[in-house]
């Protein structure tokens, strides 16, 4: 955010493009393609995000994700690699995408002169946060990955990096803030704006270990009962604000109109993603619930 409290063309760039990298997660699409790869949705999650990294166990995930519970991740890693290598995990989450985006904007708009020049625009900031990796591992990893060649694809994997290189920096934040990955999403949860259960589930933590983190945000004046305290709101505010400008060499190169133009491109996409209900989080829910949560 600015100083003037207004959104900063580059995290309005991050913000409206973030659906077109996000639905990957989400689509039911994606648990038909880890099923037929012999993983479960979570085990197939970890798989193709942490496949960047080569046949890693779950230290280095639980890690650089930064907010799952580390037993859950361990149930996943490196039990995949039994069954599938990271090579074929890449490209999974690719046909994850292209599944995707083809059903929701029609296999005749995936390679049109807007979706083009939006992929144009994002990869050159992608390429560009590429000469400034360090301390982003995950991000890194990420950038020694090959590049698609379909335009819609192109512009799903540079928003990819681009989330990856804003996420390392959010890590940072957090690290230097002193909130851990269990305490971070619980207070995200406390802002209102996402559903507790979703994160709680899918993360993998027990009911006992979400109170007990809970409790110790309160004792910290950082939350009044479910809520953020004042204080709290601060943080999570610095924390964006610190995140945001983490995030801005990425664009940089871009200036204020390339990242403008981008989130014009992409706004109508997005909107169509979310209007076809490719964000919904219910799937994934559903199929973590059903998995015992790990100790």
């Amino acid at each position: 955010m600015t100083a003037a409290g207004t959104e900063s063309p580059s995290r309005l760039a991050w913000r409206v493009t973030e659906p077109l990298h996000a639905l990957v997660y989400l689509v039911p699409e994606a648990s038909e393609i880890y099923a037929a790869a012999g993983l479960d949705p979570m085990a197939g999650y970890f798989a193709a995000r942490g496949a960047a990294f080569g046949r890693t166990g779950p230290a280095l995930v639980s890690a650089t994700f930064y907010n799952f519970n580390p037993a859950l991740v361990a149930r996943a890693l490196p039990a995949a690699w039994d069954l599938v290598t990271p090579e074929r995990m890449i490209d999974v989450r690719l046909e994850i995408a292209d599944a995707a985006l083809t059903r929701a904007l029609g296999a005749e708009n995936l390679a049109t002169r807007e979706i083009t020049e939006a992929a144009e625009l994002a990869e050159t900031a992608a390429r560009h946060a590429a000469t400034v990796p360090h301390g982003r591992p995950l991000f890194a990893a990420h950038t020694e990955l090959p590049w698609p060649d379909a335009p819609h694809l192109r512009l799903f994997h540079a928003q990819t990096l681009l989330r990856e290189f804003r996420g390392d920096g959010h890590i940072a934040t957090l690290v230097e803030a002193g909130i851990s990955g269990l305490e971070a999403i619980i207070l995200h949860v406390a802002t209102g704006a996402i559903d507790g259960r979703f994160l709680r589930v899918t993360r993998g933590w027990r009911r006992e270990q979400w109170a007990t983190a809970t409790e110790g945000l309160r004792e910290r004046g950082l939350m009044t009962g479910d809520e953020l305290s004042e204080e709290g709101r601060r943080l999570r505010e610095s924390l964006e604000a610190a995140t945001d400008r983490l995030a801005e060499p990425a664009y940089r190169v871009l200036g204020d109109e390339g990242c403008l133009r981008l989130a014009e491109l992409t706004r109508p996409l997005s909107r169509i993603v979310v209007k076809a209900g490719m964000l919904n989080p219910a799937g994934l829910t559903d199929a973590a619930s059903e998995r015992k949560h790990p100790g």
